[in-house]
Parts: structure tokens; sequence; C-alpha cells
């Protein structure tokens, strides 16, 4: 006789009915400890005896249910998933045949026979495995970066943005700086100081941020290149987008290691602002490197030095655009009207594109051929956050705050009344010139029409 698979509770009966064999325990003092009734157990001791301990068993161990569905029936069902719900998951995919066919099946059931037959995976198996990936050689040679949002002054301030520059080859803490929210101008001002601080690095090691990256696989227009992309070729620094957050990995859990110790750090020195806070982070950023810090491979710095005027730096970390001059010497920008000062200079830039000039602290400039144009603002209450303005995630606090502050700021504007027409709709007289012969006998036909007397009424 083979092995023979029982439960506890099967072994269990075993040995109390075994003890009923042998006369040590009364069969009714047996059927107490097992729950059992007195007729039960007298028909396991008889099984006992007359088949051994298999008579324990139940009898359809090991065997099919009789109210199993049936093989033809659980066929049918996966061919219908893999045609018309291949990507759906098992629970989506129950719903719609309960729907849709009046299949009864649940979920769970469903799930172990697609995982089964290869249609569906488990969280598990879809796991991905990043593979770490090895420090760069040299100091400069990959700088990464990110933005982390948090409450970095827990309940004493609003949530603010955290931007970390850290060297992938010694994993420094380059440069940090509280702003807002992650926008082309906080990254622009924050590589602002890093540049004046350490230098040109090789290459920059980002997320697919649309600060960043272009995401539109066919960009209508910017070259296909961000503001900051444009910025960083300027400066003749690479940028490289990572696929994952994974990929990143050295940021993202320095991310986190500022997120414990850094709000702490704050907390002890009672800073409830950014403004503080960027005054305070030389300080903790010297500490944290001292502590975490790793030597390189190589002992070079491939930073090189930042050989430009601060005047032409300001040019190149700023929003660039070109705009098109009307007629009348108009300049749409920003939901704004430019109108630029009446002079030769200007009225040679009439249909042209002159480049603007959007700097975080002074007005915007207009040039044409590398010269300012003088101007003046049309309707400054127009800027404004529009109807249906499509604002990033990343940005909503910042958004919200500047609509907030607008709304106490300003009176609700009542827009017209009536029906908003999209269309020019005609008006006056639709015919001009001379009428055709079509028209004529158009006009001919309902006058005939109306002259012919109308039947007398029966």
């Amino acid at each position: 006789m083979g092995l023979m698979l029982m439960s506890e509770r099967d072994l269990q009966r075993i040995e109390v009915l075994a003890q009923v064999l042998d006369g040590s325990m009364r069969t009714r003092t047996a059927a107490g400890v097992l729950g059992l009734s007195l007729r039960q157990v007298q028909r396991l001791i008889g099984g006992i005896r007359n088949e051994g301990a298999i008579a324990v068993r139940h009898k359809l161990r090991d065997r099919p249910s009789n109210n199993r569905i049936s093989d033809l029936k659980r066929d049918y069902i996966l061919s219908l998933i893999r045609s018309d719900y291949p990507d759906f998951g098992p629970t989506l995919a129950a719903e719609k045949l309960a729907e849709r066919y009046g299949i009864h099946v649940s979920s769970e059931t469903l799930r172990k026979w697609m995982i089964a037959d290869g249609i569906w995976q488990s969280r598990a198996q879809r796991r991905r495995v990043h593979q770490p990936r090895l420090r760069r050689e040299a100091l400069g040679e990959m700088i990464q970066i990110d933005g982390s949002e948090h409450r970095w002054f827990e309940d004493r301030g609003p949530a603010c943005t955290l931007l970390v520059f850290i060297d992938d080859a010694t994993g420094t803490l380059m440069h940090l700086r509280f702003v807002p929210s992650e926008t082309t101008e906080s990254y622009f001002a924050a590589l602002s100081d890093y540049l004046y601080d350490h230098g040109l690095p090789v290459a920059f090691y980002s997320d697919k941020h649309s600060v960043f990256r272009v995401n539109r696989p066919e960009p209508r227009s910017g070259y296909g290149m961000t503001q900051f992309g444009r910025a960083l070729s300027e400066l003749n620094i690479e940028i490289l987008c990572a696929n994952s957050s994974q990929a990143k990995g050295r940021v993202e859990r320095a991310n986190r290691t500022l997120q414990d110790r850094l709000v702490k750090e704050l907390r002890l020195a009672g800073i409830s602002d950014m403004a503080a806070g960027n005054a305070f982070l030389p300080g903790f950023i010297e500490q944290h490197n001292l502590r975490f810090t790793h030597p390189p491979a190589r002992p070079d710095n491939l930073h090189r030095p930042l050989n430009l005027p601060a005047s032409r730096l300001a040019d190149i970390l700023c929003v660039r655009d070109q705009r098109q001059v009307g007629k009348s010497l108009v300049v749409h920008y920003e939901r704004m009207k430019f109108i630029l000062d009446d002079s030769e200079h200007a009225r040679s830039a009439i249909g042209q594109y002159v480049e603007t000039y959007g700097y975080p602290d002074r007005p915007l400039e207009i040039r044409w051929k590398g010269l300012a144009l003088p101007y003046r603002i049309f309707d400054p209450a127009q800027q404004r956050v529009t109807h249906a303005a499509v604002t990033e995630n990343k940005r909503l606090s910042e958004v919200l705050a500047h609509v907030m502050a607008q709304q106490d700021a300003e009176p609700p504007q009542v827009g017209p009344a009536g029906k908003q027409r999209s269309r020019y709709a005609l008006t006056g007289n639709p015919y001009r010139g001379r009428k055709g012969w079509v028209e004529k006998r158009a006009e001919r036909r309902v006058a005939e029409a109306l002259a012919m007397p109308s039947p007398p009424a029966e």
C-alpha cells in the first residue's frame, strides 16, 4: 500500500478511535471528544476493522466535485475570453460574461482558469525585476534631478516641492531648493545656483516630466524641445530621461531620506516657510554629505567652468518664444496684447516673428534683430487662469493658490447673456448684385401661387 494523505482532523480521529479499539476509551466518550454522534463513531470503528485507517478519509477526497463546472463549459468560457476579452482582468471578464452571455462564474474561479491557461498573470508574476545599475565613475558625470512634493514644514506651513540635485557617482547632494511646484521657472532658478556653485556637468538624469521632455509624439511647435532642454542645449549639457522611477533610484531614495531627516531638522530649527528653508539648506547639505557621500571610482571632477557673463546666462535661463507682429503692431502673448511703440524698427517687424524673453524677476522683453522693442500692455487684467485651463498635476497646488488669491482680489466677472455663437450669422440681403434666372423663376412661381384664387369651401 502506497502513501496515503490525511488531514489533521483524520489523524485525530484515528488516534481517538484507536483508544476505543484497544478498550482504553468508551465509545460514548469518543463521540463527545470528536463531536460526533454515537452512531457515527460506531460506523467509523466498523470501517477501520474492515478497511483499515483509510476508512476515516472522506470518500470524495482527491476526486472531482459533483458540482464542478464541466470541461466543455470551461473551454467555451476561455475561448470567449481569448476572442473578446484578451486584456480584461478576471473580475471585469466575469462581469461581462454575466452581462452579455448570462454565464455566471466567480471571479476567483475565472482567475485560476486564466492563470492556468496563460491568459492572465498574477501580481507576483507581473512584478518586474529591476537590476541595480553601477554608479558613474566620476563626480559631475551625471547629476540626477527630481522634485519631491511633501509637507516639508508639517502643519507650520503649506506643502511645497523640494528640487533635489544629487551626483550619481558619489551620492552627494549637490543642490537643494524649496519651490512652490515643479515648473520651468523654478528649475531655471535652481539650475542657475547650481551652475554658479559647481559649473557645467556632463549630463542631467531626470524623469519624463513635461519640463524636461516633449511627451507628444509629433509636437506642432518648439522643435521637439522644451524650454529647459533648449537652455541645456545652449549650455552644452545633455539631458537624459529615465524610463521608470527605479532607473533613477538614487534620487528617489534620497527623497525618502530627506522626507524623514530634513522634516525633523526643520522642525527643530523652527522653520516654517520656503525663504527660511532655503537659507537653512546649505548647512544641512554639508552635514548630510559628511554622513552619506561615497568615494568615486575616479578622483576626477568632470564639471566644466561657467565662462558666461550674467546677462548671457539670464538670456539662456528664461522662457523664450516667438510671436508674429500684426499689422497694427500688436503682439499676442500669454492671453495678453502688447502694443509696440510706433517706430521704423517696429514697422520693419510687421508680419515677422519677434523673440520674447520671459524673465522671472523683470518684465517681458520683445526683441527684433537683437534690439528690444518698447511696448505697452493693452489689458493687464487678461492675464489670469481661464476657464477649463489644462493644469498639470504637479502644479495643481500652486494654480489653486493663485486662483484663490484672484478670487479674493477681484469681483466676479459677469459674462454676456444669450446664445454663444461660434459661427458667423448672415444678416441683411443674402443676394448682392444682379439676380440669376434661377432666382427670378423661383420668385415668379411664388408670386403666381399666391395670386391663384383659393377653391371654394364645400
